[in-house]
């Protein structure tokens, strides 16, 4: 049996089939783009958002809402489960599903999410921070005059800002790659030496890899994974 899974994002939509125990025909777009005619009415639908506003487009389909509520293989007694975002849920049960445990999961995206998953399945928390992307409009948006830069592809030969634009560069790019280094140190203190996966997804993970080489990359079907193997899990009671 197929289902058509989609991961509804702060800033962007991505959606495939899964069925096989495959993802295949892997698409995106802008969230605010994503509507009702681009799911289909022949197959059941699963789906995980952080995006309130366009829950509303499942409504009378045969569709599955993924939340740390649902069936997943994964103790959640460790956390606060009911503010936990169907995003994380789901890159959590892919984590769980495909990787050497303990692992941590992070989500390179609009922000910037840890998972992190025991030996035994549970989960036990994370960390949440704005991404380059976000860091770089909020200083657009909340200064007079400093600029909305594009983001670089590496921090290579940069020791310094000479421009304003460099300056951020270098302020929001090694700062984010300062902190993510030290949310792993903080995570790895609670693990024997050696035996933490780490693992990036999300559209920014290669930056990060570049950084962290100790990072192991997962494409974009990573997160729709995670929500179609819950749906496997809750389908008898759709």
């Amino acid at each position: 049996m197929k289902v058509f899974v989609i991961n509804i994002g702060n800033t962007n939509t991505e959606y495939g089939v899964f069925e096989n125990g495959q993802i295949n025909e892997v698409t995106s777009c802008p969230t605010i783009s994503f509507e009702r005619s681009m799911i289909p009415s022949c197959i059941p639908v699963a789906f995980a958002s952080v995006v309130p506003s366009k829950n509303s487009i499942f409504d009378g389909l045969d569709s599955f809402r993924l939340s740390a509520q649902s069936k997943t293989g994964l103790d959640f007694s460790n956390v606060d489960s009911s503010t936990i975002g169907a995003d994380r849920v789901a890159n959590a049960v892919a984590t769980a599903f495909t990787e050497k445990l303990p692992a941590v999961c992070i989500d390179c995206g609009t922000a910037i999410t840890f998972e992190i998953v025991s030996s035994s399945r549970a989960f036990l928390g994370g960390a949440i921070l704005p991404g380059r992307t976000l860091q770089r409009k909020a200083l657009r948006d909340h200064t007079a005059q400093l600029p909305l830069v594009p983001l670089s592809s590496s921090l290579d030969g940069v020791f310094a800002g000479t421009s304003t634009a460099d300056a951020i560069r270098l302020g929001v790019d090694a700062g984010t790659v300062g902190a993510v280094k030290e949310i792993l140190v903080r995570v790895r203190n609670f693990f024997p030496v050696g035996e933490l996966t780490l693992i990036a997804t999300g559209g920014d993970a290669e930056f990060f890899k570049r950084e962290i080489s100790e990072l192991e990359i997962r494409d974009n079907k990573y997160t729709l994974y995670g929500i179609a193997k819950a749906w496997e899990m809750n389908k008898s009671e759709n």
